[in-house]
């Protein structure tokens, strides 16, 4: 017998991360990075959370399938996802838009991000595919969602969760039985169907799908002659083993990873700025909605080698000091107060500021007698001395880029764009 024979089934599989989408409604923080190389969480990246959820889980075998403008996305994984060894039949596999298939150029779909590449897949003959999105924050044990794939002989397992009904359109909404089989699967409806007898609620998919590995390959290759499709699972693949065969939907609820303090079953997807703004500044509550502390489930990243967060001055109206907040190695508070705010590696913030709701990505630099309010200021900018943003909403949208929400997010470009 196999000595993996009785091992879970995360062992035998393989995940497949869908990283390749630019993310347009992130605005310019989209412009030099794709979205699921945007920083959260004060020193992660978002593709951080779908990769530790599956080395937490148990899965040794990874793809990041990439595409638009990828480099911070290649680097980030080359430096902190490198530690997974061929000899202990592990790989991970950075897998960009290569004309892998005669005739191909671009990935056309998610379908086909996974079809151009099914060689490799094959190579290392997982017995499942998780399919997984890169660009969305939760916990997950993705081991859950294989056993219950296992038991029920899907043809594939949807990952799902309920949401605001019309806040299903930028989602795959389905209809289940009461077993759970799907009955039917609508990406991204206008007018998004209800659950049976929950008129303001919907069954959503997270963008997670478990296939056998073996129908998975003849699905992409019937899929990929079709001159019709799309080539994307939402639109095409699911929907037709929803007509054709047997899909099974998987509630979050049963696979969420918790530490015991949160309230909810954590997942965002943080598309639009006022939700990655609101995401990361949740996460300066007393007791977070998402648990980043749990040593039992980590958020795995690469850890740049920082010295530690510094705060001078002691001075009345010069007081270096940061309440609620959270601020990574690197950064130094001096002289300014900084409350309800997310500091990301290296950040300056100098004498005589006053910041709140400011979430920074790294390198950012707060210079003298600034006052800022709800805003995202992207890695590296310089903001000139006595800015003032958040109190004026007329002058902010003039300078920079301000939501419907109220939130700023300053580029340096934008900087450069203003009247000297």
């Amino acid at each position: 017998m196999s000595p993996l024979a009785n091992a879970p089934l995360a062992r035998h599989a393989m995940a497949y991360v869908l990283a390749g989408g630019r993310g347009t409604r992130l605005m310019e923080l989209t412009e030099r990075r794709v979205k699921p190389a945007v920083f959260f969480g004060a020193k992660s990246r978002i593709i951080d959370f779908a990769l530790s959820n599956a080395i937490n889980s148990g899965i040794r075998r990874i793809g990041v399938a990439t595409q638009y403008k990828a480099h911070s996305l290649i680097r980030h994984m080359q430096r902190g996802w490198n530690f997974l060894r061929p000899e202990r039949n592990e790989s991970f596999d950075i897998l960009p838009a290569s004309q892998r298939v005669e005739g191909a150029g671009w990935y056309s779909g998610t379908a086909d991000a996974v079809y151009q590449n099914l060689d490799i897949i094959e190579a290392y003959a997982p017995r499942y595919m998780v399919i997984l999105a890169g660009d969305h924050v939760y916990k997950m044990d993705y081991e859950v969602m294989l056993q219950q794939h296992e038991a029920s002989g899907a043809d594939v397992t949807v990952g799902c969760i309920e949401v605001p009904r019309m806040e299903a359109t930028g989602f795959g909404v389905m209809h289940t039985d009461a077993d759970g089989r799907i009955s039917a699967f609508l990406e991204k409806p206008k007018d998004p169907p209800a659950m049976p007898g929950r008129p303001d609620v919907a069954l959503a998919s997270m963008g997670i799908y478990i296939f056998d590995t073996r129908l998975l390959a003849q699905e992409l290759r019937r899929d990929a002659a079709d001159p019709e499709s799309e080539h994307d699972f939402g639109k095409n693949i699911v929907p037709h083993l929803v007509a054709q065969g047997k899909a099974m939907a998987h509630r979050f609820t049963e696979s969420c990873v918790t530490s015991g303090a949160e309230a909810e079953h954590y997942w965002r997807d943080v598309g639009t700025v006022d939700a990655y703004w609101q995401a990361n500044i949740d996460l300066t509550d007393v007791v977070p909605a998402l648990d980043l502390y749990d040593h039992n489930w980590p958020i795995w990243t690469y850890s740049e080698i920082t010295p530690p967060a510094k705060f001078v001055f002691n001075d009345d109206g010069r007081r270096g000091s940061a309440v609620d907040s959270l601020v990574s190695g690197g950064c130094i508070v001096s002289g300014s107060s900084v409350n309800r705010s997310v500091l990301c590696t290296n950040v300056r913030v100098h004498s005589f500021c006053q910041l709140s709701g400011a979430v920074l990505l790294p390198g950012a630099a707060v210079n003298r007698n600034s006052r800022l309010r709800n805003v995202v200021v992207d890695s590296g900018v310089e903001l000139p001395p006595g800015l003032v943003v958040g109190e004026d909403a007329a002058e902010d949208a003039r300078r920079f880029r301000r939501t419907e929400k109220g939130v700023t997010l300053i580029t340096q470009a934008m900087l450069d764009a203003l009247p000297t």
